[in-house]
């Protein structure tokens, strides 16, 4: 009889089964368990309110309709981020801040809104847009044309109008290359007639930032 110096093929078989099952094992073991996306409310839940109020955004060094596009732009993401809440756009409130003696809104200007609209809060909102130069050409026969950068600062509050305190407060800046914008007595000129090629991108970009505590969001 021949003496076999190596493994027999059922030796041989146990010993493969025997490395898959510690591979298998090895690879259950090693496997990554993804956590559940959760879904994290807003930091601002308006829903309290039912309903508020939403003062025409001042603006500052700029002419034109910017101040009416803004604050209609804001009053579109307040909707899509909370359906339910009823936004009351309650025009401006420059006439009731001067009333009042108020050098810029604050408590009394609210609690004013307030008991005028019958609303609980209200959301107040300022544009600043920086210097430009114009370059030559011009639009029209009166307004030079230009292409430059323009910088935003947009910044947001919403004031109880029954205390007239602060409930909450946002801002942002932008930094935008804007063609084909004109200039009036050395203030940009926006008009809604084409607001795409002016600033309907800057704008859209600085509310959609302030508002984020408005959203819902998946982490």
């Amino acid at each position: 009889m021949r003496e076999s110096n190596g493994l027999s093929p059922l030796r041989i078989r146990h010993a493969g089964m025997l490395l898959l099952v510690l591979l298998s094992t090895v690879g259950c073991g090693s496997k990554r368990v993804v956590p559940a996306r959760v879904l994290v409310p807003p930091r601002l839940d308006l829903q309290q309110y039912g309903r508020v109020g939403l003062v025409l955004f001042t603006v500052e060094n700029s002419k034109g309709e910017l101040a009416t596009f803004a604050t209609g732009r804001f009053s579109e993401d307040i909707l899509a981020a909370q359906p339910g809440i009823e936004v009351l756009e309650v025009g401006s409130a420059d006439s009731v801040r001067r009333r009042l003696g108020e050098a810029q809104f604050g408590a009394a200007t609210a609690k004013a809104l307030g008991r005028a609209h019958g609303v609980p809060a209200v959301f107040v909102g300022h544009l600043k847009i920086s210097k430009v130069t114009p370059s030559a050409g011009f639009l029209g026969l009166t307004l030079p044309r230009i292409e430059a950068t323009v910088s935003a600062d947009l910044t947001v509050a919403l004031f109880a109008t029954g205390s007239g305190g602060t409930l909450w407060r946002s801002s942002g800046v932008s930094s935008q290359k804007i063609g084909g914008l004109g200039i009036s007595g050395g203030e940009p000129y926006f008009s809604a007639k084409d607001p795409n090629k002016a600033y309907a991108r800057m704008v859209t970009d600085l509310v959609d930032y302030v508002t984020r505590d408005l959203r819902a969001t998946w982490q």
